[in-house]
């Protein structure tokens, strides 16, 4: 029996006349999907795997299909003749393209046992002098297969058995979780390397023998990114080391640029003593043998990259693009060890340097350095912690998964630089990521696209709704760079059974109940506009975090990312009223940020909906009463006059009260404003700070921290009533439901009921996180002055909220989505696909009134 060994992610051609067996192998040993015929390609483009006129076609299908699935890391088996060089050629050069290694195997079937499997066969036209030409063409080309640029190369008995093994490559190292802490080139920094480790909370220990011993008491991993030589003062020691970290299991390395030469060079190759190495072989003389060897033998085993925690980490001296991840080609190995140049020369005679990372979408963080930068620069959820120690820098180190980054600094400048580290001009204020999120990606609108969430299913936004979220975004949004949370809109319950309610209290609970929730909040619902509030601590925050062209205090919107107020001047003033009392509660101090995102309700109803007021809800009443009245004295009369209208008045009476409440009802949500004067917003949720959403929060700390903030602006700050209703006691229930009849009762708005828990699951299933309940005479604004008479309620109570509720679970989520990804100062594209899913779920054909 014989081994073939494979790469996991290959291009395997057979090779062998007609009749050889190749098929029969394939079939035997490879996973149909795996195969691709060129005799089924045949018979795709013509229905006939016999016509040669189709060939072409037919391999034109076959690459085709060969690169896809190459593209997607996937073993291909060539099912073919390739029995000509040149037919070999293109296969390999596909294999290149897309960054797979090329095998071949060749089956050593006699011509006697070709002839007579030929001569048994139905499905082939051709003689036997064909077959001959086959195995003539077949022979004389087997003499150069080796040398075509397969990377494996086998020839198999086929009336033996074989096994296929196929092998991870090296650079597989997903089963490998972390935690990391991967350091940037070193270049020799020994002292400063030592430093950071220690720093890391890491022992080094120097034994008796010269060789370290390197621990982490938390038993974390070292990743170093390369270039662990040259420029600096004791590449040797550096390299000692990393070996014997790397020998017991401790660290990873792999190769940079300058170890490749190096290895090179104690190959006894020509390389060039410059650009340091000069400096590492001088400090080498003094090594052993020994050591030389040893040497030798580590500087081989580095690879180019590795990929791990399952493919959500890749560390690359010079960065790589998410097409090579995970790849074993030449371009690939070059990739990683000098990135790509654009072939133009700058002022310092050195090589321009493509920004790879500028176009980088991929789902893995990709650790690099190679190219020296002052400081930690993440972009498209990439990062270079290459910060120049050897030329007076710092040696960083990024802790993953933590996201965090630690250095120290240089203890001398071991090396001047060719171009100098740190910019001629001030630093800009602007990040690397912000100064790429200039403008929105309008490629996710261009068909339906998934927004993957950690906090729930993934969500399916449509085309037709996203193409609506982008009219809003580009028409009548804040700038987008504000825009990292919408609300979520909330489902009512189920309808009353009780004759005069359309929505009770007893409904809600039972929700809850059921999903095995034991308390609930219940919060007052103001009758005012949903307002989220940015507020920094200083102005230039809204430069240096939210990339903003000039400093602001920070911006308040509705919840479908309008400007709240239409003078900034005004904005202004109130954002310093809430910034007033943030400071004077020690907010900053306590919370650790410099920004805070706040959600709430801006009162009065009437300083946002005046114009609806006047042109809608008043106009409909004032017509209404003043016709109604009419009516009334012309059915009076009538009657007096023996005329049978009772019936009639009676209805009209109660219709004309049901307008006057409507009036009242609306009427209690509106006040006289002045600029801010008679302004107030009672928010209800700390959504975010700095590195944090306090989604891990119970909704009584939210209340309970905002209410000692609001106590230090009471005049344009209040704090939302609540009472905690225990769902397992009867006493407390009722406490609840009386609660909410005294308040609606008075003209209130209603409640909003919440788990305890930010976010309630139950069997593993996020719950509704909020459910609205609304008082019969406001519920008189929203269906109508008329809602509860005749047969109008009997029908109205046969509503359905469960779109409703589908639609505030999607919207919960995506809302939490898009703070995490912005606390983790991801893309700013990757922040909107939330934002523009929950402005697309807005759009979607659901009763506004629920």
């Amino acid at each position: 029996m014989k081994d073939i060994k494979l790469p996991e992610i290959a291009l395997v051609v057979l090779v062998g006349p007609s009749s050889s067996g190749k098929s029969t192998f394939a079939r035997k040993y490879f996973k149909p999907t795996e195969i691709i015929s060129s005799d089924f390609c045949r018979a795709l483009v013509s229905d006939d795997e016999n016509d040669l006129d189709a060939t072409k076609d037919a391999f034109d299908v076959l690459h085709f299909l060969a690169a896809k699935r190459l593209k997607r890391g996937k073993l291909t088996v060539i099912d073919a003749l390739n029995i000509r060089k040149e037919d070999r050629a293109k296969l390999v050069q596909l294999a290149k393209d897309n960054y797979a290694l090329a095998a071949a195997i060749v089956l050593e079937t006699p011509i006697k046992t070709a002839f007579e499997r030929h001569a048994g066969r139905t499905d082939r036209n051709f003689g036997k002098a064909v077959l001959e030409k086959q195995f003539d063409s077949y022979k004389r080309s087997l003499k150069s297969i080796k040398h075509e640029g397969f990377g494996y190369t086998y020839f198999v008995d086929t009336s033996e058995e074989q096994t296929i093994v196929r092998q991870p490559l090296w650079n597989n190292k997903k089963e490998e979780h972390g935690p990391f802490d991967i350091i940037g080139d070193v270049h020799g920094c020994f002292e400063e390397l030592n430093e950071l480790l220690q720093t890391l909370g890491y022992l080094v220990e120097k034994l008796p023998d010269g060789h370290y011993h390197v621990q982490h008491p938390e038993n974390r991993k070292l990743i170093f990114l390369g270039d662990l030589v040259d420029r600096g003062p004791d590449s040797p020691e550096v390299l000692r080391l990393v070996m014997d970290a790397v020998k017991v299991g401790k660290a990873l390395c792999i190769r940079g640029n300058h170890d490749d030469k190096l290895q090179k060079y104690l190959l006894g190759k020509d390389v060039n003593l410059a650009h340091g190495l000069e400096k590492t072989v001088q400090q080498l003389t003094n090594a052993n043998k020994e050591f030389k060897v040893e040497l030798k033998a580590f500087l081989d085993s580095l690879i180019a990259h590795y990929v791990l925690d399952n493919g959500n980490l890749v560390v690359a001296h010079g960065g790589l693009p998410e097409e090579m991840h995970g790849r074993a080609a030449a371009a690939v190995r070059a990739f990683c060890l000098y990135g790509e140049t654009t072939g133009e020369i700058d002022e310092f005679g050195l090589p321009v340097r493509y920004n790879w990372a500028k176009n980088y979408r991929g789902k893995a963080t990709v650790v690099y350095g190679h190219t020296p930068v002052p400081t930690v620069e993440w972009l498209n959820n990439t990062v270079n912690i290459d910060n120049g120690c050897v030329f007076g820098g710092k040696l960083t180190a990024l802790r993953y998964p933590e996201r965090e980054t630690i250095s120290v600094s240089a203890k001398k400048v071991y090396e001047e630089p060719v171009r100098p580290l740190l910019p001629e001009e001030p630093t800009q204020a602007l990040s690397a990521q912000q100064q790429q999120d200039d403008l929105l990606d309008i490629s996710i609108i261009k068909d339906k696209y998934l927004v993957e969430t950690g906090f729930g299913n993934r969500v399916i936004i449509r085309e037709e709704n996203a193409v609506a979220a982008l009219e809003v975004m580009s028409r009548f949004a804040v700038d987008p760079k504000w825009l990292i949370y919408l609300p979520p809109t909330m489902s009512p319950p189920e309808t009353s059974p009780l004759p005069n309610f359309l929505e009770h209290p007893q409904e809600v609970f039972q929700y809850f109940r059921k999903n095995g929730v034991n308390e609930v909040i219940c919060e007052e619902k103001h009758m005012g506009s949903r307002a989220i509030a940015i507020v920094c601590q200083d102005p230039e925050v809204a430069v240096t975090r939210f990339g903003m062209q000039q400093p602001a205090p920070g911006i308040m919107y509705t919840r479908t990312g309008r400007r709240f107020f239409d003078n900034p001047e005004h904005e202004q003033l109130f954002l310093a009223e809430i910034h007033r009392a943030l400071t004077a509660s020690g907010f900053w101090e306590q919370f650790h940020t410099d920004w805070v995102c706040l959600d709430g309700e801006l009162l009065p109803w009437s300083s946002k909906a005046k114009a609806l007021i006047i042109n809608q809800y008043a106009a409909v009443g004032t017509s209404a009463l003043n016709g109604l009245a009419q009516t009334e004295t012309a059915l009076t009369k009538a009657l007096a006059r023996g005329i049978p209208v009772e019936d009639l008045l009676h209805e009209t009476v109660a219709r004309e009260k049901a307008i006057a409440d409507y009036v009242t009802a609306y009427r209690n949500y509106c006040q006289e404003t002045n600029g801010i004067a008679g302004l107030v917003f009672a928010p209800f949720h700390i959504l975010a700070t700095e590195g944090k959403i306090y989604k891990d929060q119970l909704h009584t700390w939210h209340l309970e921290q905002l209410k000692n903030i609001c106590a230090f602006n009471q005049v344009f700050l209040l704090s939302t009533n609540n009472l905690l209703v225990d769902l397992n006691d009867e006493a407390s229930v009722k406490e609840g439901i009386n609660w909410w009849l005294e308040m609606t009762e008075k003209g209130g708005e209603g409640m909003v009921v919440k788990p305890l828990e930010f976010i309630p699951t139950n069997k593993g299933r996020i719950m509704q996180p909020a459910m609205k309940c609304r008082g019969s005479e406001y519920l008189r604004i929203v269906y109508g002055p008329e809602y509860d008479l005749g047969e109008n309620l009997p029908t109205l109570k046969q509503r359905s909220v469960k779109m409703k509720r589908e639609i505030a679970l999607q919207e919960f989520t995506l809302g939490l989505e898009s703070l995490e990804r912005f606390v983790k100062k991801e893309p700013l594209r990757r922040v909107h696909e939330c934002v523009f899913g929950v402005l697309a779920l807005e759009s979607e054909a659901v009763d506004p009134r629920l």
